[in-house]
């Protein structure tokens, strides 16, 4: 085939390509109520514009609350040797326990004391005698072991340690097995418990329930007749009871202001 037939066969295939129609769109789709439906299919792709997330945002975890402040306490040891461990062993066989053959005890409870006078030094040099004083005739009748406590606060705040927390001390009839004495300087007259005590009485009271998970209450001297009947209280002598106004319902009550969130207990409700 000569170059010039070539020519004219490419040009008829040509006009008959072109020739051959496209196909007609589809018909639109309507739906039962007569409107037109789109036919595209449906958009599997990401979605260009999420809607705004308009909820309020989640609330932070849960955390533990802050360890309590630290509290200043000045070790001021008063005489405990093993004759004065004989004595509180001897208390505790009349008064408590027959069986009873140490010192130790699970502190359950907080009680707040004043101590009657207007000084400190004079406080610690009573309470390092070992053995109590003949002129307290009804104490003295109970047992030769001399009163104490295992905290002294101050007029000032300052608190001194006395003895051990978990040492039992002879402070109140019937729960010494069990509670924490805190005594502080002052009376209900000549020398009114100041402030600085409540605020120190407070920071101590909220140190020993961190360490201490086992305590339940905290009560003033003056009140621990009222524990009478409840497990805590312990006393093999039923005629063994004094009479306390130390320190006082308002002072409590000020302290009990300041720990409140500790859920701490007082003396039951009669």
């Amino acid at each position: 085939m000569t170059a010039d037939g070539r020519s004219r066969l490419a040009a008829a295939l040509l006009a008959v390509a072109c020739a051959v129609p496209e196909p007609a769109p589809a018909p639109p789709v309507t739906g039962p109520s007569g409107h037109v439906q789109s036919n595209l299919p449906e958009a599997t792709g990401p979605i260009d514009h999420a809607p705004e997330d308009t909820s309020p945002p989640a609330p932070p975890p849960a955390s533990e609350p802050p360890p309590p402040p630290p509290v200043a306490i000045v070790d001021r040891p008063i005489t405990y040797d093993e004759a004065r461990i004989a004595r509180t062993i001897a208390y505790r066989q009349a008064h408590q326990d027959p069986a009873a053959a140490g010192i130790e005890i699970e502190p359950r409870m907080i009680i707040l004391h004043h101590t009657g006078g207007g000084s400190a030094d004079a406080t610690w040099r009573y309470f390092d005698r070992p053995t109590i004083e003949s002129g307290r005739k009804t104490i003295a009748a109970a047992g030769d072991l001399n009163v104490s406590s295992q905290f002294l606060v101050d007029r000032d705040g300052t608190i001194f340690r006395l003895m051990p927390e978990t040492s039992m001390a002879r402070h109140c009839v019937g729960l010494n097995h069990v509670a924490i004495g805190v005594e502080n300087v002052g009376d209900l007259e000549d020398h009114l418990l100041t402030d600085a005590q409540v605020a120190a009485d407070a920071a101590l009271v909220r140190h020993l329930k961190a360490r201490f998970p086992a305590i339940t209450h905290l009560i003033g001297h003056h009140e621990y007749l009222a524990m009478e009947g409840h497990p805590y209280f312990v006393e093999r002598d039923p005629k063994y009871r004094t009479r306390k106004a130390d320190p006082g319902p308002e002072f409590m009550a000020k302290v009990r202001a300041q720990v409140a969130d500790l859920g701490l207990e007082g003396p039951p409700v009669r």
